[in-house]
């Protein structure tokens, strides 16, 4: 089949298969809680979290239509974020490690990415492919996110789901860097589960 001139070349499609988030899975991209006793007191099972740089925002989101699959993965260079089901209904993120670099000539080993300056005005380097992994989220706990931790979804296999979200009040408008896997390495993504 010929593609007209400026059309896309279709993505390439690479499947991933979910892993369930364990405290000890997800350690490289944040934290899995779970339902501690009450009156115990504040530990590293706790969530580990950096609201210093804004006004907290504690909100319910609801998400609808929200497949497994992504070709966009985001992240927040300055506060952790939590995300967690209502309900403990299953669901599923896509992550990539931090890629925050101090500056434009950082080196990282990483061949052909090179540090990009986002809006906000940090660098990152973009997050490779071959990186990128799926966990599945099962029953009642969140995640807390690391900062610059790389992030697709929450997505789930429901027509819809409302999801409790801790950041900042402004994380959205100032400290969201998105990075197109369709656009500049022609891959998108499908979880397998």
């Amino acid at each position: 089949m010929e593609r007209k001139p400026g059309e896309e070349e279709p993505a390439r499609v690479v499947k991933l298969r979910a892993v369930e988030a364990t405290p000890e899975s997800f350690a490289p991209f944040g934290q899995v809680i779970a339902a501690s006793p009450d009156g115990e007191e504040f530990g590293p099972h706790d969530a580990q979290l950096d609201l210093s740089r804004g006004v907290p925002r504690f909100y319910i989101m609801r998400l609808q239509d929200r497949p497994l699959e992504f070709s966009n993965i985001t992240h927040h260079a300055g506060v952790t974020q939590c995300l967690g089901a209502i309900g403990g209904q299953d669901w599923y993120l896509g992550v990539a490690k931090p890629s925050i670099v101090d500056g434009p000539s950082e080196q990282s080993g990483q061949e052909g990415r090179k540090p990009v300056r986002s809006r906000a005005g940090h660098y990152y380097l973009p997050p490779d492919p071959a990186e990128v992994c799926v966990f599945r989220v099962s029953g009642p706990k969140f995640l807390k996110l690391n900062k610059g931790t790389w992030h697709a979804g929450p997505l789930f296999k429901a027509d819809a789901v409302d999801f409790y979200n801790l950041e900042l009040s402004n994380t959205n408008v100032v400290d969201h860097t998105t990075h197109r896997f369709k656009k500049h390495d022609g891959i998108t993504f499908v979880i397998e589960d």
